[in-house]
């Protein structure tokens, strides 16, 4: 059995995947949601500082207005996520309202970092909320983003973002939630013999080989984004773990250093 991990986390990124707040069949998952929304408020009770970024808008949207594919089109994405960022906020209102959690939005865009007064209004509005008790929770601003020309707006993928605001908030540990139980030398749903990494202390040749292609249908984050999000943390001398999301409580576990999923860690000199 691993022994426990020595995190000492107090300033927490969680990032959950579409695959974990939508169903299969396009439905919110309530039961997650509600699930995240009491974890995510126990660290808060705890002393801990925590951000959520949080995919799944427009899985939201997918699902009301009876859509079971995700367009290809970025007008209809957009739009999608105009409908699903409201339905999905609403949601976490609802529920963390239960357990007494004040929560805000941030929405990003890629410009908003990229220039140092924006950027610097960005960090001072989230200190402010970490100091106050509540809750960001942060998604892309999906109907204005676009990645063409020169007009960089968009991060790319919620892995990537997470990683991003991780850097801003000068987060201790990124806490990455997906629908598989961690990093694989090779992919688990396809080889029965895949090995799980419990730690990772490089991004090298290795992992990449080893990382695959996109995940869920409602989503588009794959292992490569999860890596470039674990080498961006690990740059900046922070920790990431990437672990199964199926039941948000895992995140207890997780920060009391429970040895689940991978973390990715630089070597200790």
């Amino acid at each position: 059995m691993a022994k426990k991990r020595q995190l000492d986390a107090k300033r927490i990124v969680v990032k959950v995947g579409t695959s974990t707040l939508i169903h299969p069949n396009g439905k919110v998952n309530f039961h997650a949601i509600d699930q995240l929304c009491y974890v995510l408020t126990g660290l808060v009770n705890d002393g801990k500082q925590v951000v959520l970024v949080s995919s799944g808008a427009i899985g939201v949207g997918m699902g009301q207005v009876g859509l079971h594919e995700r367009p290809e089109s970025i007008p209809a994405q957009q739009a999608l996520a105009a409908i699903g960022q409201s339905g999905l906020m609403s949601v976490y209102q609802q529920r963390f309202s239960l357990y007494g959690q004040r929560i805000g939005q941030i929405l990003l865009t890629h410009d908003v970092l990229e220039y140092p007064l924006s950027r610097q209004n960005a960090l001072n509005t989230f200190n402010s909320l970490l100091e106050w008790g509540v809750i960001p929770i942060v998604n892309e601003n999906d109907t204005v983003a676009v990645d063409e020309m020169d007009h960089h707006t968009k991060f790319g993928d919620n892995d990537q973002l997470s990683a991003i605001v991780s850097s801003i908030v000068d987060a201790d540990l990124l806490v990455m939630l997906s629908d598989i139980d961690g990093f694989f030398d090779k992919n688990p749903r396809k080889y029965s013999d895949a090995k799980l990494f419990e730690r990772i202390t490089k991004i090298d040749e290795t992992a990449l080989e080893a990382a695959g292609g996109k995940g869920s249908k409602f989503g588009t984050g794959g292992m490569m984004t999860k890596l470039k999000a674990a080498q961006r943390m690990l740059e900046n001398d922070k920790m990431m773990i990437l672990a199964n999301g199926q039941d948000p409580a895992i995140i207890f576990d997780l920060v009391k250093g429970e040895p689940l999923g991978t973390l990715f860690v630089k070597e200790e000199k």
